[in-house]
């Protein structure tokens, strides 16, 4: 007698394929099951609201892992997914009906519910929670509070199993579907799932009484339309539950009263690592690709898994040869049979690398649990399916712009100088603005000029709920964006915050944003009297400056703003820098620096004849150089600064040090002027190099320094000089090793410095010239001229 036989022979009524999501074997089953049993309709665990989305799952361009999307349309943000992959039993389910012309229905609570059901409790279920595929199913675990019951867990430790997905493996993954037989895993999974909720009720899972209240009325409705041709495939612990019998004035009055909330569905691509556990994702699974391995691989699964393993190690640039799959086949079996197990699992495979490729190492094992075990494959869906305009926009730009989502982190190099790679950083840019992180800017490892940019990319499933929420702000990626800055202007808390979205909107090319933002600019900063909020607004709008140089953007509104801020900055720098404490005239020192850093760009900046701001601010320097009250540490960096523009001769720079590291001063405050002067990673170090006068001065006064005092400089002097490369710090031990004039000769000639002689060698430096001039190739041009005049005066 077959299953279907049996069940019919004691009137069971509709068939019930109560199933594990994301199982393999579970969809191996389902797949058996209704190729026997040849249903006239198949109902399937999830929204009814996505029946019309059902038909897309047969069309050439949909890739699984894909996921249904409800979102609230008043309230985009508020969402849930139904995911589905290839071997997910719902998706196998699908498929066999629209390869059959069978109709094929959802019949779980409605999304217009559970993501009102949301709403009550101020959360949104942005990964399952209280949808079909992660709240009171076979496979989800605890809920958030603990409470709820695992069942897997709870029949693996009832087998003497420590491990549920070991269980799960060798129950039903490994266990084949023969002829005839095709009943069996649900008809004991039905018995198992019985005796559970018999023994702990709903276990945690109180919503699931409403959820199987409407599946049971959807059940009834199809019944009456397809009498006993009736399939329900559905998570195996709801199946008692559509089992038993209950009134439909009972199943009404549960769902009476419901909250609801206006949505739209459609699908979105998902990933392997949204399915695993690790992603917080409710009825997640550990090893989504090697469950998608199980399932597509017609026979060996084994021996074709360790040849994937294989390959990837290989491409890593590891020797693993023919002889290493082999072997590590062997060990897998050997390892099963040891552990009683009926055929080698994850965990055997898993031994088995590590001890034959990976050679006992868990480094390259790490990788292939990221690569092949969870997985980086990212389905498709395709056009047709319904999407938010701004979603079609965006889908739109991806395709002209050839940036194709992956799952896979990967790094793009733009040029900003070609049309493509310009609209790329655009896209990007105005995306993160809306909150779409599919890139993060990342340091380049090659040029650092502003018409070079590098982006770290990955595609996540979540972004699509993030693009639908921003569809709020505009229809096109470019509306979307500049209502979104404009809004985000008004909305700024400080002047900071106003000229990094201006920074923003250039990097984005928001022209139309560019101007309301700039209006907010002016006002702010008119209206914000601290000199360190101007001081570190100021670096920002010049590198906007810079960036729309590059761009092509008139920047002449912020390019007046800038030079307006900088003249704020010099006449409130110098009280603002008195009497400060050390860690406050530490960042007034880091002000300062940024300050010098945009002031000399402005200077350089195509908008406007700003050059006087230069001359403007190194007035500022001399003012701060020689107020005592003054911290130390800023009266050695403006001492510097001069320095460094040729403002201040070197014998004046010597001077003001003398003055400073003379006995009258205190010693912790002649460290903070060193400090300033030759610390923060400004090539202090090669200062002291090449000049010896300097480097006599700090080590006269260091020696002179009493004992007491010393212990309390230490520190701050230790740290100065730990920064310098480690050859400068040797050169500068030399040096105070032989003491001054060491080497015999004058510091203007570099004397007494390793590798330098008293003067300059002719002989030697005339050696190069050849060499020199072969490199940058005058040679050929002095050749090539040579030839020209002598044809012309031949």
């Amino acid at each position: 007698m077959t299953g279907v036989e049996r069940a019919e022979g004691r009137g069971a009524g509709p068939l019930l394929l109560g199933v594990r999501h994301h199982g393999p074997g579970s969809a191996r089953a389902v797949r058996a099951a209704l190729e026997e049993a040849r249903p006239r309709v198949v109902l399937i665990e999830g929204p009814p609201e996505a029946d019309a989305l059902i038909p897309l799952a047969a069309d050439e361009e949909m890739r699984p892992p894909v996921a249904l999307l409800a979102h609230a349309v008043d309230e985009p943000g508020r969402s849930s997914f139904w995911p589905l992959a290839e071997f997910s039993p719902e998706w196998v389910a699908i498929r066999w009906a629209l390869a059959h012309d069978v109709p094929a229905r959802f019949i779980d609570l409605p999304a217009t519910h559970t993501l009102a059901w949301g709403r009550q409790e101020d959360a949104t279920s942005a990964d399952g929670d209280g949808d079909g595929e992660g709240e009171g199913d076979s496979d989800s675990g605890p809920g958030p509070a603990d409470l709820r019951i695992d069942p897997l867990g709870v029949l693996a430790e009832a087998a003497g199993y420590d491990d549920p997905e070991r269980w799960w493996e060798d129950v039903v993954e490994h266990r084949g579907v023969g002829k005839g037989d095709a009943l069996a895993p649900f008809t004991v999974l039905e018995e198992a799932m019985g005796a559970l909720r018999e023994t702990y009720g709903v276990g945690g899972h109180e919503r699931d009484l409403v959820r199987e209240a409407h599946m049971r009325l959807q059940l009834r409705a199809a019944q009456r339309e397809f009498e006993d041709g009736v399939a329900v495939v559905c998570g195996a612990w709801h199946v008692p539950a559509l089992r038993q019998k209950a009134t439909v004035a009972a199943d009404k009055a549960l769902l009476k009263g419901l909250p609801k909330v206006k949505t739209d569905m459609t699908w979105v691509p998902w990933t392997h690592r949204r399915l695993s556990r690790i992603s917080g994702y409710g009825a997640g699974i550990e090893s989504p690709g090697w469950y998608g391995h199980l399932f597509s691989a017609p026979d060996r699964p084994v021996e074709r898994w360790l040849t994937k393993v294989a390959g990837l190690l290989r491409a890593e640039d590891r020797i693993v040869s023919s002889a290493h799959v082999i072997e590590a086949v062997r060990l897998a079996e050997t390892l099963a049979a040891m552990r009683g197990r009926p055929l080698p699992g994850l965990s055997e495979t898993t031994d088995a690398v590590r001890a034959v490729m990976c050679e006992g190492s868990d480094v390259p094992l790490a990788l292939v649990h990221d690569r092949l075990v969870v997985g980086d494959v990212l389905g498709e869906v395709p056009p047709t399916a319904p999407a938010v305009p701004l979603q079609r926009d965006l889908a739109r730009l991806q395709r002209r712009l050839r940036l194709k989502p992956e799952a896979l982190e990967r790094e793009l190099e733009l040029d900003l100088r070609k049309e493509t790679d310009a609209g790329r950083s655009r896209l990007l840019h105005r995306l993160r603005l809306l909150g779409v992180g599919w890139g993060e800017p990342a340091a380049s490892r090659g040029s650092t000029g502003t018409f070079r940019e590098t982006w770290r990319l990955r595609w996540e499933p979540e972004l699509s709920v993030r693009v639908a929420e921003a569809g709020v702000w505009g229809t096109t990626v470019l509306s979307a964006a500049t209502a979104k800055a404009e809004a985000d202007g008004v909305a700024a808390q400080g002047l900071a915050d106003v000229t990094a979205l201006a920074e923003r909107c250039l990097l984005a090319e928001l022209p139309d944003a560019l101007p309301t933002v700039m209006r907010i600019l002016a006002d702010r900063a008119a209206l914000d009297t601290d000199v360190g909020h101007l001081a570190q607004a100021l670096p920002a709008l010049v590198r906007s400056l810079r960036y729309g140089d590059v761009r092509g953007t008139d920047t002449g509104a912020l390019g007046e703003v800038a030079a307006g801020l900088a003249e704020r900055v010099f006449v409130g720098l110098p009280p603002a820098c008195a009497a400060l404490d050390a860690d406050a005239a530490e960042e007034m020192r880091r002000h300062v620096d940024a300050v010098h850093g945009a002031v000399g760009l402005l200077g350089d900046a195509p908008a406007a004849g700003h050059g006087h701001l230069r001359g403007r601010w190194q007035s500022v320097l001399r003012v701060l150089c020689g107020r005592d009250t003054v911290p130390g540490v800023i009266r050695g960096r403006a001492v510097r600064l001069l320095l460094d523009d040729g403002e201040l001769a070197q014998d004046e720079a010597a001077l003001l040090m003398g003055l400073v590291l003379s006995p009258g001063t205190p010693p912790a405050d002649a460290a903070a002027w060193i400090e300033g002067f030759v610390g923060g990673g400004s090539g202090g170090g090669m200062l002291l190099v090449h000049d010896e006068r300097l480097l006599g001065l700090v080590d006269a006064w260091l020696t002179g320094v009493p004992a007491e005092a010393f212990t309390d400089v230490l520190p701050l002097l230790r740290r100065t000089f730990s920064a310098y490369e480690p050859g400068v710090r040797r050169t500068l031990g030399e040096l105070v090793r032989r003491g001054p004039g060491g080497g015999g000769g004058s510091a203007a000639t570099g004397s007494g410095i390793p590798g330098f002689g008293p003067e300059l060698d002719t002989a030697r430096a005339d050696a190069v010239l050849p060499v020199v001039r072969l490199l940058l190739g005058l040679d050929d041009v002095e050749e090539r001229t040579g030839n020209d005049l002598a044809g012309v005066t031949g």
